[in-house]
């Protein structure tokens, strides 16, 4: 396997663990089983659902499959656009808890992260 495969395994293997792992602490939040304190409920909404798309899109860089870097990049900016909301949310006055803020930052970090490899990899760089 060459480097370019290797790293859209790699991708693709963070993505798919950190959907299963988004979806079902979300799911467990959103079913009454976790209590998350302060929840802003269209970010628990949003990313439960976006982890769905994270498992999509790790299949995806996992077999190397080029709508994988569109699809990537979608996830990025949409968390970005989530994670704006949350910040209009949070200068308005609105309950939130400060894991919020970590997750969601991590969230961004990890989707850009995988985006750039994606686009990389495709690019032939």
């Amino acid at each position: 396997m060459n480097k370019r495969g290797s790293l859209l395994r790699v991708a693709g293997g963070v993505a798919i663990g950190f959907g299963c792992l988004t979806v079902a602490s979300g799911g467990a939040t959103l079913l009454g089983g976790l209590e998350m304190g302060a929840v802003v409920a269209f970010v628990l909404w949003f990313n439960t659902l976006a982890g769905l798309a994270y498992i999509l899109a790790g299949f995806g860089l996992w077999q190397a499959r080029r709508w994988a870097y569109p699809l990537s990049l979608g996830i990025f900016a949409a968390t970005l656009l989530v994670f704006a909301g949350f910040g209009q949310h949070v200068f308005q006055g609105g309950a939130f808890e400060m894991r919020t803020v970590f997750a969601m930052a991590l969230r961004s970090a990890v989707w850009g992260t995988i985006a750039l490899v994606a686009r990389q990899a495709f690019s032939g760089r």
